[in-house]
């Protein structure tokens, strides 16, 4: 068994916080183990609590598109959260249940070493850019960490109530061929 598979079981029995009471699912990530590409949205939703994968609902129809426009498919990448549990009501997740969920996707990072991670929200972005401007400032611009990139955009689920924001998504998005076929990040 290798250490995703491992860290996987350690995420399934976690009790670190209390929405280990109401998940129906632990929704650990998804896709390509060897992905140079990760995409890091925020917390499971209701269809993503029922089956136990990411991006699973309208907005993971619409991240499908999205990675289809650049030539990409989730056989290609790999797809995690930073909270691994449904947060009751689709409420964003707290800051208590952000520490205790981080340090695993902070392993996934590590045992899945992509090149360019995509944050997707604010709260992807304000943990794995560091940053704590918000997303119309941010999207877009490439945050360099260590040997690897994050490029945080909006969330799918807020593109599809905020045209505007889509089209900045798919901007945001188009520069992904080019950040992963750079020798030096």
């Amino acid at each position: 068994m290798n250490e995703l598979e491992l860290l996987r079981q350690e995420v399934e029995a976690c009790t670190n916080c209390d929405l280990y009471k109401t998940r129906t699912r632990v929704v650990f990530g998804d896709g390509n183990p060897n992905a140079k590409l990760l995409i890091v949205g925020e917390a499971p939703g209701y269809y993503e609590d029922k089956r136990g994968l990411p991006f699973v609902g309208s907005a993971g129809k619409l991240l499908d598109k999205l990675l289809e426009e650049i030539g990409l498919n989730r056989d290609k990448v790999y797809i995690a959260n930073v909270i691994k549990c449904r947060p009751p009501n689709n409420r964003d997740p707290n800051i208590d249940e952000v520490s205790a969920c981080s340090p695993y996707l902070f392993a996934q990072i590590s045992y899945i070493s992509p090149r360019v991670i995509i944050t997707m929200g604010n709260h992807s972005t304000r943990l794995l850019a560091e940053t704590d401007l918000g997303m119309t400032k941010v999207h877009g611009r490439v945050f360099k960490k260590g040997d690897k990139v994050v490029l945080p955009t909006f969330h799918p689920a807020a593109c599809l109530y905020h045209p505007e924001w889509l089209k900045l998504s798919r901007e945001d998005l188009a520069k992904i061929p080019d950040l992963l076929s750079k020798k030096d990040l």
